[in-house]
C-alpha cells in the first residue's frame, strides 16, 4: 500500500529550502502541484549543493580546456588529465564541512568515503588522498573536539580502505570557531581505455542499486550543507551520513573489476541526494530516462517510503547501468565482493525520472529539469565590496616596532598554531599504505607518489591562505594557485592542473558575494598565466554561524607531474658543505602576514605582491633542475618568510646553516616577509656553476646567502639558535590539545 503524504502547499516549499519563485517554476515545469516526493526531489537537486545554482555562472569563467584534458569540469564526476603511457590522473577536491561540524567523526569519514567514490567511479584507483582544514581559535573550548573528531575521522577511513594521506594543511582562526572547514581530495590513476562514464544509455538496460543497504541516515544532506549553521544544526545529526570505509573497499574492487567486462554501460557514485541525484544525473547525461521501483531498494530500516529512499545518503552506494542480458556477469562480481545488487529500476526513452511506489507512480519529472546545465536554476548574484577593506589594505605595518630579540621572534613563529609540527595530525594518517607513496609525512613541499608500472611520479598539494583572501580576494586566491603550483615545482613536477574547494558565506548576501566574484577572477587569471585547467571541484556556501562568517578560503588542489619520480626533491638540507641559495627577491610584503598575527596580533596590510611572471619563471625553472639533478632541496617561501622556510629545511635535514649574506630590505621584511614567487634552495659545489647558468636562462635571480653545516641555523647577526631549540620550539602540543584533550586525542595515541 502507498504511504500518504503531507499535501504539497508554498509552505511545504519554503520549509524545504525552495524560494516561492522556484516553487512557481516547479508548478510550471509540471503543469501540476508536485507529489510530496517531488517536492523533496526538486528540493534537494536545486539545492546550492547540487545544483550550483549560485555559483555556476562565476565558475563558467575559469578556464577548463587544455590538450591533455579528457574530461571538463562538470562533465563527469572528476576531472582527467591524460599524463602520457595510455594512462590519465583522476582527481578531485570537495567539502564536508556543515556535516563535520555537527558530528566530526562521521563527517569528516564521510567526507573522504565520498571523494574515493568520485574518482574510482570514473574507472580509476585512488593512490592518494590528501585534507584541508579549518579549524577555530585553540583555546576555544569545540576545537579540541573538532579537531579529534575530524582527524580520527579522517584517518580511520583512509586507513581502512587503504589510501594513502600524503599531504595537507591545517590552519586556526577564529572565524572557524562554529563552523570548521573540512575539504578532502583524491588522486587516481586509470587506462585511459578503461575510463568509466556516468550516462545511463540503452533503452531496456537494467539499473541497479549496489553496495551498502539505504537507512534514514543524510536525508536532505545536500539541503542541510546549503544553509547557515544555527543553534538548531544540532537537531539535524540525521542529515549526516554513517561511514563503512571497508564496504567501500569491496565497492571498489567490484567496480573497477566490472569495469574489465563488456557488462558495464555506466556507473555513478550516489553522494549528495542520493538515488535521487543518481537517477537524475545519469539520463540528463545520456539522453534517456529510468524508471524506479523504491521497494526493490534493500533498505537496512523498516517503513521507509518513497520520499525517505529517494533522498537518503547512505554512503557506500553506486548506481550501475548494465547491459541487458549480462547481469549474470554483474552478478557473479558482485557476489564475489559480498555486495548487494538490487535491480532497482529500468533505463527508458521517455527522458523522465520515474518513481514507483508500492504499483502506484508517485514522481515523474524530466531528468534534465532536475540537474546542473539543464532546467536547474541558475542566479546571478549581486556583489558589493565591503568599504572596510579600505583601512585593511592600507594598514602600513613599517610603523610598528621591531622585536627586541629576532631570535625570540622566530622560535615564537615555529611554535605558533599556523606554522607549528603537525606532526602529531599527520602520523595519524599512514602515508605509506599502498606502496606507491614516494614521499609524504611533510618532507617535501608536496606529497609524492609513484604512477604504478611506470617510472612517472604525482605531486599535489593543497593551499589557501584565507588571511590573504579575506584583505585582498583577487591576489588572495591567485596566490593560492601560484602556491599550489610552486609546491609541486619545488617537489620537481610539472604542475599539469588544478582542483578547487571554495568554501564562502551565505551568498545572497551582497558582500559576502563580493569576495566569490574576486576569487574567481584571480583563480581564473593566474591558471591561464600557468596555462593549466580547472578540471572540476566543489563550492560550499553558507559558511557562517551566528558568530558571522568564517574567512573566505578558496583551497586550491595541485597535481603535477614528475617523469622520473627518482628525481623528486626534499625540503631538508641534505649534506655539510651545500651552498644555500634563495631563488626570486623578497620584498616589503608583511601584510597578512604570520610574523604580524603573532608578533602583534595584526591581521592586516595588503598581501604579498602578485607577480604572475616572476612565478611563472621560477616555476617552470624548479622542475627543470629537479629533472637535471641540480637540487639537494628546495623549500618555497610562504607563511613566516625566509627564516622560517630555513628552519624549516635545517629540522627536516638535520643540517644546521651558516648564513651571511647583503640585504637591501628592513631586516624584518628579510627575515618575515611572505614575497611569493620564492624559493630556498641547496645545492652541491659542483652543482653550482649549472644553477647560476639555469636561474640566467629563466629570468631567475640567484642570491648566495651561505652554507649548510654545523648544529646552528646562524643567519648574519640577527640569529643564531641550536636546532634542538628550534626542535623544542615546533613540538609544542597540537594547538587544539590546549582546549583540554581527552585520552582519545590524536597527540596523546
Amino acid at each position: 500500500m502507498t504511504p500518504a503524504y503531507p499535501t504539497v502547499t508554498l509552505d511545504t516549499a519554503l520549509s524545504h529550502g525552495l524560494s516561492q519563485e522556484e516553487y512557481e517554476r516547479i508548478l510550471t515545469i509540471l503543469g501540476r502541484i508536485p507529489t510530496f516526493v517531488e517536492l523533496g526531489i526538486f528540493s534537494a537537486m536545486w539545492s546550492e549543493h547540487c545544483s550550483y545554482k549560485n555559483s555556476i555562472l562565476e565558475l563558467k569563467r575559469l578556464p577548463r580546456k587544455g590538450d591533455c584534458v579528457l574530461v571538463e569540469a562538470g562533465e563527469e564526476n572528476a576531472g582527467l588529465i591524460d599524463i602520457g603511457d595510455g594512462l590519465a590522473v583522476c582527481f578531485k577536491i570537495e567539502s564536508h564541512n556543515h556535516p563535520s561540524a555537527i558530528e566530526p567523526f562521521q563527517g569528516a569519514a564521510t567526507g573522504v568515503g565520498g571523494i574515493l567514490r568520485d574518482i574510482f567511479s570514473m574507472g580509476a584507483r585512488p593512490i592518494a588522498a590528501l585534507n584541508s582544514l579549518r579549524f577555530g581559535d585553540p583555546a576555544h573550548p569545540r576545537t579540541a573536539q573538532l579537531l579529534e573528531g575530524v582527524v580520527r575521522g579522517i584517518s580511520h577511513y583512509g586507513n581502512c580502505f587503504g589510501v594513502p594521506t600524503v599531504a595537507g594543511e591545517i590552519y586556526f582562526d577564529a572565524s572557524y570557531n562554529e563552523n570548521p572547514l573540512v575539504n578532502a581530495m583524491a588522486v587516481g590513476v586509470v587506462d585511459v581505455n578503461k575510463i568509466i562514464k556516468g550516462a545511463a544509455k540503452g533503452a531496456g538496460n537494467p539499473v541497479f542499486v549496489v553496495g551498502s543497504s539505504t537507512g534514514r541516515d543524510g536525508i536532505h544532506g545536500a539541503s542541510f550543507a546549503s544553509e547557515d549553521l544555527s543553534e538548531s544544526s544540532k537537531e539535524k545529526r540525521p542529515s549526516v551520513q554513517i561511514a563503512d570505509p571497508f564496504k567501500e573497499k569491496l565497492l571498489l574492487e567490484a567496480t573497477l573489476e566490472l569495469a574489465g567486462t563488456d557488462a558495464l554501460v555506466g556507473l555513478q557514485d550516489m553522494g549528495a541526494a542520493g538515488i535521487c541525484c543518481s537517477c537524475s544525473e545519469t539520463p540528463a547525461r545520456g539522453g534517456t530516462g529510468i524508471d524506479l521501483d523504491v521497494n526493490k531498494v534493500s533498505r537496512r530500516e523498516a517503513g521507509m517510503n518513497a520520499y525517505e529512499i529517494c533522498l537518503s545518503e547512505s554512503q557506500e552506494r553506486m548506481l550501475v547501468i548494465l547491459e541487458r542480458g549480462k547481469e549474470h556477469l554483474a552478478r557473479e562480481i558482485f557476489g564475489k565482493w559480498d555486495l548487494h545488487a538490487d535491480e532497482v529500476g529500468v533505463v527508458t526513452d521517455d527522458k523522465q525520472f520515474t518513481i514507483h511506489e508500492s504499483g502506484k507512480v508517485v514522481g515523474r519529472i524530466s531528468a534534465d529539469d532536475l540537474v546542473l546545465g539543464g532546467g536547474a536554476p541558475q542566479y546571478r548574484r549581486e556583489f558589493e565590496r565591503p568599504a572596510y577593506l579600505d583601512s585593511l589594505l592600507s594598514f602600513d605595518p613599517t610603523h610598528l616596532p621591531d622585536p627586541a630579540d629576532w631570535n625570540e621572534a622566530l622560535l615564537a613563529l615555529l611554535g605558533s598554531a599556523n606554522i607549528g609540527s603537525r606532526r602529531a595530525i599527520f602520523e595519524q594518517y599512514d602515508h605509506t599504505i599502498g606502496a606507491a607513496t614516494a614521499q609524504g609525512g611533510g618532507a617535501t613541499d608536496a606529497g609524492v607518489v609513484r604512477v604504478p608500472g611506470t617510472n612517472m611520479g604525482l605531486a599535489m598539494s593543497v593551499d589557501c591562505n584565507s588571511r590573504y583572501v579575506s584583505v585582498d580576494p583577487y591576489r588572495g586566491t591567485a596566490h593560492a594557485v601560484l602556491e599550489g603550483a610552486r609546491n609541486v615545482a619545488c617537489a620537481g613536477a610539472v604542475p599539469v592542473g588544478i582542483t578547487n574547494c571554495l568554501n564562502f558565506a551565505n551568498p545572497n548576501k551582497p558582500q559576502n558575494y563580493y569576495f566569490f566574484h574576486e576569487a574567481i577572477s584571480g583563480m581564473s587569471d593566474a591558471c591561464v598565466a600557468l596555462n593549466i585547467p580547472v578540471t572540476g571541484g566543489n563550492v560550499s556556501f553558507y559558511n557562517e554561524s551566528p558568530a558571522g562568517p568564517v574567512r573566505p578560503t578558496p583551497v586550491i588542489g595541485m597535481v603535477g607531474v614528475l617523469d622520473d619520480v627518482s628525481k623528486h626533491v626534499r625540503i631538508g638540507f641534505q649534506t655539510e658543505g651545500d651552498f644555500v641559495a634563495l631563488l626570486g627577491s623578497i620584498g616589503p610584503d608583511l601584510g597578512c602576514s604570520e610574523y604580524l598575527a603573532v608578533q602583534h596580533n595584526v591581521i592586516a596590510g595588503a598581501p604579498p605582491k602578485l607577480d604572475l611572471d616572476a612565478n611563472l619563471r621560477l616555476i617552470r625553472l624548479l622542475p627543470r633542475l629537479a629533472a637535471d639533478g641540480v637540487l639537494a632541496s628546495a623549500h618555497d617561501i610562504s607563511e613566516g618568510g625566509l627564516a622560517v622556510a630555513i628552519a624549516e629545511s635545517c629540522l627536516a635535514g638535520n643540517n644546521g646553516v651558516i648564513l651571511t649574506f647583503p640585504w637591501k630590505e628592513r631586516v624584518v621584511d628579510t627575515l618575515f616577509a611572505e614575497s611569493a614567487g620564492c624559493a630556498v634552495v641547496s645545492v652541491t659545489h659542483e652543482n653550482w656553476p649549472a644553477l647560476k647558468q639555469m636561474c640566467e636562462q629563466h629570468g631567475v635571480s640567484l642570491q648566495m646567502l651561505g652554507r649548510v653545516g654545523g648544529e646552528l641555523i646562524v643567519i648574519n647577526d640577527w640569529i643564531a639558535l641550536p636546532l634542538n631549540l628550534l626542535r623544542m620550539s615546533m613540538r609544542m602540543p597540537c594547538p587544539g590539545c590546549l582546549a583540554g584533550p581527552s585520552s582519545q586525542h590524536p597527540c596523546n595515541t
